[in-house]
């Protein structure tokens, strides 16, 4: 099936290099007209480009040499070849790929690496049966490239040859590239450094170190979403995230979440959500204006249950726990099945999997929701870089009570996604916590410790007491304010409060209050 060479001014509202063709993924989908984002597409140049390929912008410029067929098959053999997977693109293509076509793509070289990658592929993401003969005998190799992918060991398709190492399944599958920085993030030991951490230290320490840190995070996952709860529902969150890794996810367990979360539910809806949900923002009129909008109602379970089902065999293979933390997680969110608290358990979840996987010490929480507000725009920008490509796919209308209602097919704008950016910020979300965070907790309150002992031994008094002068002492650039000398500590000379005021710059010198 021929496609000709295609020198459009504009693919996807990208310029096109000058001098350049569209290629593979870019050119079949221009020629079928398939919805979907070609989020790195590639293009062929009329000249030879040095070193074979470089970069312009989003663009892949290839040199001449590499130019494909001008047919379906031969655009598809170097998509598969040469850029990135995306598993969204290809099974939009598949459906759109008259059957006949890849029939005899397949007949035409039954032992080629990128025809039975393709043959697989296809009939796992469209569910149809191809009327071809089952591969012959031949080396088995894998789906996804395990040089330039993680991948799990997975099993082989004895029909094809090809060894299924993806991380999911056809109901939720997630791509994580290999790159320079997760490989980095991933050879630091960050789980060992933490364990040796609080290895050096007494238990209670590590308990009271644990009970600060699930406050700092809890607090922070509501700053996250502009809310400041009363102390009651705080507590009861940071008791919800205490337990995560302590019982299996599943459905009805992110159900429970939720309900411990949204106590009330005079004015939002228990349970998975039966309406639309939007982010954004709304018109004079209340209308919505939508920069993005979460799955149907009727595709939350499936949806769901995959995510739960590729959780688990990530979770059975040797995946490193922050990179199926970061798929769960940041699937659970683009999801999005609640009315409302989407973030917060898209947050606990990245919890839960590093407690399952017993990447955090056992009783810790890593405060990444602290770390997360810290670094609030690069967060939204990872959320918005996958999700916003997604909205020019979507056709939807508001609604009578000024929610939005997709009209068209897009379970799987949610059921295939590249979660590489999302690994890459939550490991530096991971590393900061460690490396910075936790050190500085202990730190923190190991001197404090010392100032209590030693602001008791200066002068008699009860802990609480001493507690109080240590803290009014170091929001007052340490000194004690006047205010308190002439009420809770009127009794005290004025030379005990100098001593008393020492003893805290010294417990506290050289110590930076943030990390």
């Amino acid at each position: 099936m021929k496609i000709p060479r295609q020198k459009p001014l504009l693919f996807q509202s990208e310029h096109l290099p000058t001098g350049t063709a569209l290629a593979g993924l870019a050119a079949l989908v221009r020629f079928f007209g398939v919805e979907a984002p070609v989020r790195r597409p590639a293009c062929v140049s009329e000249r030879h480009v040095k070193g074979g390929t470089r970069q312009a912008g989003i663009w892949r410029v290839y040199d001449k040499r590499y130019e494909p067929e001008e047919t379906v098959t031969g655009q598809l053999t170097f998509a598969l070849r040469h850029e990135d997977v995306d598993l969204l693109v290809l099974k939009r293509l598949f459906l759109a790929i008259p059957e006949p076509v890849m029939a005899e793509y397949v007949r035409s070289a039954p032992t080629g690496i990128a025809n039975r990658r393709a043959w697989f592929l296809y009939e796992l993401l469209t569910g149809r049966i191809l009327d071809v003969p089952d591969a012959p005998t031949v080396t088995v190799v894998d789906v996804l490239d395990p040089n330039r992918y993680f991948t799990r060991p997975g099993e082989v398709s004895r029909r094809h040859k090809v060894r299924n190492n993806l991380l999911g399944t056809a109901h939720f599958c997630p791509i994580i590239r290999r790159t320079d920085a997760l490989e980095a993030s991933i050879g630091r030991g960050l789980a060992a450094k933490a364990q040796a951490t609080v290895g050096l230290i007494s238990a209670r320490l590590v308990r009271r170190a644990a009970s600060f840190l699930l406050l700092a995070d809890s607090q922070a996952s509501f700053a996250i979403e502009g809310e400041r709860p009363p102390r009651n529902r705080l507590e009861r969150w940071a008791k919800a995230i205490k337990q995560a890794g302590r019982y299996q996810l599943s459905l009805p367990e992110i159900i429970r979440l939720h309900g411990i979360l949204i106590e009330d539910n005079r004015f939002v809806q228990p349970g998975l959500r039966k309406g639309g949900v939007f982010l954004g923002e709304r018109g004079p009129d209340g209308q919505p204006l939508p920069e993005f909008i979460g799955a149907k109602p009727e595709d939350l379970e499936d949806l769901l249950e995959g995510i739960m089902r590729t959780n688990a065999l990530m979770g059975e293979s040797d995946l490193d726990p922050v990179l199926q933390a970061a798929a769960t997680a940041f699937a659970f969110v683009y999801v999005h099945p609640f009315q409302d608290g989407n973030g917060r358990v898209h947050r606990c979840l990245v919890h839960h999997v590093l407690s399952e996987r017993r990447f955090t010490p056992p009783g810790l929480i890593f405060p990444v929701s602290s770390v997360m507000l810290d670094w609030i725009e690069e967060y939204r920008t990872v959320l918005q870089s996958h999700s916003a490509p997604l909205m020019e796919y979507m056709e939807w209308r508001p609604t009578p009570a000024r929610n939005v209602e997709v009209l068209n097919d897009t379970a799987d704008l949610y059921r295939f996604i590249d979660c590489t950016d999302a690994a890459e910020f939550l490991y530096r979300c991971v590393e900061r916590t460690v490396e910075k965070d936790l050190p500085h907790e202990i730190e923190y309150l190991k001197r404090r410790d010392e100032a209590i002992r030693r602001l008791m031994e200066t002068v008699e008094m009860p802990d609480q007491v001493a507690e109080d002068f240590l803290m009014f002492v170091r929001q007052n650039n340490w000194t004690l304010p006047k205010k308190r000398r002439r009420s809770e500590f009127a009794a005290l000379k004025d030379e005990e409060v100098a001593q008393l005021e020492t003893v805290v710059r010294e417990a506290f010198e050289g110590f930076d209050s943030a990390p």
